[in-house]
């Protein structure tokens, strides 16, 4: 499943974000990842041990927090602390897929389930850079308004193009999510979307119990605690 989360940041939490970021001291995204993902990946990061890193991550966590689409859809069980990246003058991050288990801190590991792109960056103030997931509908590369946050499977092959002009700022995080398995997931997020939905328009009341119910079992069947 992949979900387009609208406002994750406000317009002003943007601004400050990229106001902080322009002054940056990057480093060599290759630092982050393993040998096969150093061969195709050209980018900026910033440095784990930032203390800047380590503030935005901090708000990037508080934002997804108070966000309802993004819990329903994720179930998050563990977050890895939000990183940041920037590509420009032809930075690209060619076809890989994301590590199956990360390490944390103090000896703790998540598996990933989910990979997360939060945008910091308008489409306009760059060319390339679209995110490319290989079997996605269409096929087409995607780049949402800063803000804006896509969540899709961490076991898909994907990629950066190359930036051509301006650059593209993004955050980048993982989740193990409480249900491993992606299609359960989808389904108690449709379902949830559909209780939501029923309660806004006035459903019958017993039936809402009902469905609300059966989603509660399913969660308590699927999940890992």
């Amino acid at each position: 499943m992949l979900l387009h989360i609208p406002k994750v940041l406000t317009a002003d939490e943007v601004a400050e974000f990229r106001r902080r970021l322009e002054g940056a001291e990057w480093t060599d995204g290759r630092e982050t990842v393993g040998a096969q993902g150093a061969k195709v990946k050209h980018n900026e990061q910033l440095p784990d041990t930032s203390a800047l890193k380590a503030e935005l991550s901090a708000a990037v966590l508080a934002a997804l927090k108070r966000n309802p689409t993004f819990f329903a859809a994720a179930l998050p069980r563990k977050i890895l602390p939000p990183r940041f990246n920037r590509y420009a003058g032809g930075g690209e991050y060619g076809f890989h897929v994301d590590g199956a288990v990360m390490h944390i801190a103090n000896g703790e590991h998540l598996r990933s389930d989910l990979s997360c792109t939060l945008f910091l960056s308008d489409p306009d103030a760059y060319e390339g850079g679209r995110l490319i997931i290989s079997g996605s509908p269409g096929g087409r590369g995607i780049a949402l308004p800063a803000g804006d946050a896509l969540l899709y499977p961490a076991n898909s092959l994907h990629r950066v193009e190359p930036v051509t002009r301006g650059a593209r700022l993004a955050s980048f995080f993982w989740i193990q999510s409480l249900v491993r398995d992606n299609e359960q997931r989808r389904m108690l997020f449709e379902m949830d979307t559909a209780i939501q939905k029923l309660t806004l328009d006035g459903a019958d009341e017993d039936a809402v119990l009902q469905l609300t119910c059966v989603y509660h079992n399913l969660l308590r069947h699927w999940s890992e605690t």
